[in-house]
């Protein structure tokens, strides 16, 4: 653990603001446009701060792509409506990783003097979205000509998925992250019963947590029993993940801080008491297709980026008196704790989770951040981490932060060459053959009734491929019993069949 240092160079990186905002309006035609919500979170944030100068200091202003609405620039909308004029917007591409790589990113500018004060944010109203579609309403939100960029842009070298995952319908979240699950389930050898009774109870404790957080969407507790069993209200999804167990999206949320030199907060009169400190930072993805990691059960990048960013800080997992683990679905948080040496017995979210908190598309880590803000500084001198996930458990980011300032200089580290140093795996995309079984998923209609399994297996040679099947007796076994390992006939078509 680090010592209070007597002395701060003035380019020290910390977040002196945070600000988070909802919206329940029922009317699409009244509801704020997500800029615009994003503008008040900037406000809440200004006010969070108790210096009414923040806002026009900020000369960098970076926000989470928003899928709710199409902007070419989101930044300056958001500078607009503020009344500031920041030298330069950002704009990310698709990714829940982005408000920590930001934050990392832009530590690193403050320190070499390349930046000042930063607002990083974002902000969905999608359920506005999908009601003003289903009443065929045309919404008044600011449309923006093509010729209009961000300063940057920050952007995936390539899609998130593989054309071969495609050709055998394996393309979305709700598909995939139970296949984790699933290979997790076997990895450690639980029975299928004994699995959804730890997953209810894991998910009911981040429920817990959600009923005590003011920003949270739903601050409802469930039992373990309403988590685990299928209902009216609670559908079977991707088995075993019922609908409490996804990340809901259907949300309006806006969550905004700002990052500035320590000489900037003095001179913005913002007090001690609001500094929060960034230690350390690392960023890092996996494999980059799911088809080319070597277990679908793990995440090395994880393990290597996230234990390097405790390192970089001089914590051990001991040490961390709050955590907030990405928690799209459960697999990415039992994985990543695994990965990180954190025992799933202790509290592993400060807001509640994906679900429950909300899960407004690519920016719930901004809420993290805000939230572990807050958190850390209801606890002085305690040290907090934050874990970030893009894509499919692909892409990673971490910070460790403190009301403390760090021994050393905020650091940074990229573990992507280590990550991409690691076994692999080929896809097969055409098979006609013996197989076995990885992980498989039973995937439920809206009325929990099972319709298909997405099937990983692999090869005699050690490639992976991918297959589906049909067949109610096959699906049954799935969802009954451990396949993991079992025997089975791989078709031209993807067809799969048990031995």
């Amino acid at each position: 653990m680090t010592g209070q240092v007597t002395s701060l160079d003035p380019r020290t990186p910390v977040v002196v603001a945070v600000g988070q905002v909802e919206q329940r309006e029922p009317d699409p035609a009244a509801a704020l446009e997500p800029t615009a919500l994003l503008a008040e979170a900037a406000r809440a944030a200004q006010a969070d701060s108790g210096s009414d100068r923040l806002l026009a200091a900020v000369d960098t202003v970076a926000v989470v792509r928003i899928l709710s609405w199409r902007y070419r620039d989101p930044a300056a909308l958001v500078a607009a409506d503020l009344g500031i004029s920041p030298t330069r917007t950002i704009e990310t591409d698709d990714g829940g990783n982005y408000p920590q790589t930001l934050l990392n990113r832009m530590a690193l500018e403050i320190q070499a003097g390349r930046a000042d004060a930063v607002l990083i944010g974002g902000a969905e109203a999608w359920r506005t979205r999908t009601a003003s579609r289903r009443d065929g309403l045309t919404l008044p939100w600011t449309a923006q000509g093509d010729d209009v960029h961000p300063t940057e842009s920050v952007a995936n070298a390539e899609s998130l998925g593989h054309p071969g995952e495609w050709a055998r319908e394996v393309m979305m979240p709700i598909e995939i992250y139970p296949l984790f699950e699933n290979a997790h389930r076997a990895a450690e050898g639980w029975t299928v019963d004994e699995h959804r009774d730890r997953l209810a109870t894991l998910w009911s404790g981040f429920s817990e947590v959600a009923a005590t957080n003011p920003h949270a969407w739903i601050r409802q507790a469930f039992s373990p029993a309403e988590i685990r069993e299928p209902s009216p209200s609670n559908r079977m999804v991707g088995f075993p993940y019922t609908k409490l167990m996804n990340a809901n999206n259907a949300v309006e949320q806006a969550a905004a801080f700002v990052l500035c030199s320590v000489e900037r907060a003095r001179a913005l009169g913002i007090s001690r008491d609001r500094w929060v400190f960034p230690w350390s930072g690392t960023d890092a993805h996996e494999h980059w297709f799911v088809s080319h990691r070597w277990s679908l059960a793990e995440a090395p990048a994880i393990r290597l980026a996230g234990r390097a960013a405790l390192e970089l800080a001089g914590v051990g997992v001991d040490d961390l008196s709050h955590v907030d683990v990405y928690s799209c679905f459960p697999s990415a948080v039992q994985i990543a704790a695994k990965e990180l040496g954190l025992g799933t017995d202790r509290p592993l979210t400060v807001t509640g989770g994906l679900s429950f908190a909300g899960g407004p598309w690519n920016d719930y880590v901004s809420h993290s951040i805000a939230a572990m803000v807050e958190r850390l500084r209801d606890d002085a001198g305690s040290v907090g981490l934050v874990t970030a996930n893009g894509g499919f458990l692909t892409k990673h980011a971490f910070g460790v932060y403190s009301t403390e300032p760090p021994a050393q200089p905020f650091r940074h580290r990229d573990l992507q060459a280590e990550v991409d140093a690691l076994p692999r795996r080929e896809l097969a995309e055409t098979v006609d053959g013996p197989v076995t079984i990885e992980t498989a998923v039973v995937m439920h209609d809206r009325d929990s009734t099972p319709q298909r399994a997405i099937v990983a297996a692999l090869l005699p040679d050690g490639r992976r491929a991918w297959g589906n099947a049909r067949d109610a007796d096959a699906m049954k076994r799935i969802v009954t019993e451990e396949t993991s390992g079992a025997p089975a006939h791989l078709g031209p078509t993807g067809d799969l069949q048990f031995a």
